[in-house]
């Protein structure tokens, strides 16, 4: 094993979309493992959204990253020095360093089944961003059997994992993506009733009122900005509106930048729930969501779509672009093999 690595730290605050100059390649020392520690290898990194807002010093439900410090979060590790309970060999997850090499408490890792599923999709449909779909959709949006659910960011990790799961309760599915290729993906692979193409629409609310003739029940909001805006205008009495990410304001440099049409009016004349939401809020309940989704899946009720990234160095410019919507389903960076 090589005596340092590769280590990617948050060099400086972005101002509007991150730039590569927003972080900082460092080499570093593969770390000793402590007592109660294990020696992991970084298999496959994954990158999200809300790794964005985390960017920025402010307030928000999770702390955010440091300057000059190491970014982190879902990865994928093969355990290589033995522990008290994980094994040499053994396949984890955890929430962990952009680096080659971690020294990590066994409590923080949690060991992974690959006999049911590759190791990746515990990054995605069996991980946080299927259960986000899961709880997100079925707690708040709570879908019937022939109404419609509008999905935006649809080809998305979490929003082709909506749009399915509303399938399965009998609903109609209308996806919002950004460009020809993931529309066919929805409407042929993934059975989505419509799809429209938010980016060669002429007229997304016209587009919208066409694909929903009947109005909109549950509107799963992965997007917010000028697509939710005219979502709005749809809202049948007693709509319901889980809110999971809003990353077309995630780049904005002030408010001002992501101002829009008030919805409280809207709310009050349907009627309708509107509800932000983390998946962490169910931790309590991720076991019953994951035996669901994963039996799911193996009925071959649920697919999934992946965009991997091959090499660390690369991570960077797999983050960014998911503000370009480059991504289909989940995009994960494949750093290394198992041993």
């Amino acid at each position: 094993m090589t005596a340092s690595q590769q280590q990617i730290q948050l060099a400086r605050r972005p101002q509007g979309i991150p730039v590569h100059e927003d972080f900082r390649f460092e080499t570093i020392p593969v770390p000793e493992p402590k007592q109660g520690e294990v020696l992991v290898k970084t298999l496959y990194v994954s990158v999200d959204p809300y790794m964005r807002g985390r960017m920025q010093d402010t307030k928000s439900y999770v702390e955010p990253f440091a300057l000059d410090e190491a970014l982190s979060g879902g990865v994928i590790a093969e355990v290589v020095s033995d522990g008290n309970h994980l094994k040499k060999g053994d396949i984890a997850i955890g929430n962990l360093s952009w680096q080659e090499f971690s020294a990590v408490s066994e409590s923080a890792l949690r060991k992974i089944d690959t006999s049911l599923a590759p190791a990746s999709a515990y990054l995605g449909i069996l991980g946080m961003t299927g259960l986000t779909a899961y709880f997100g959709l079925l707690d708040i949006g709570r879908p019937k059997e022939g109404e419609t659910v509008v999905v935006s960011g649809a080809a998305g990790a979490v929003g082709s994992t909506v749009g399915q799961i509303a399938k399965i309760k009998g609903a109609r599915v209308v996806g919002i993506a950004g460009s020809d290729e993931k529309i066919d993906y929805l409407k042929q692979e993934l059975q989505f009733d419509e799809a429209i193409n938010y980016k060669t629409a002429d007229d997304i609310q016209k587009a919208l009122q066409n694909a929903c003739p009947d109005g909109v029940d549950v509107y799963f909001d992965n997007v917010g900005g000028p697509i939710s805006d005219a979502v709005m205008n749809l809202l049948n009495e007693f709509a319901r509106i889980p809110v999971c990410g809003a990353i077309s304001s995630y780049n904005a440099e002030s408010e001002a930048d992501d101002m829009g049409p008030r919805v409280q009016s809207k709310l009050i004349k349907t009627k309708s729930l509107m509800q932000g939401f983390i998946v962490s809020d169910y931790s309590d309940r991720f076991s019953e969501g994951a035996k669901q989704l994963a039996e799911w899946l193996k009925a071959g009720k649920l697919h999934y779509e992946e965009t991997i990234t091959e090499g660390f160095e690369n991570i960077p410019d797999a983050f960014l672009g998911l503000f370009k919507g480059e991504n289909k389903g989940k995009q994960l960076i494949k750093v290394s093999d198992p041993s």
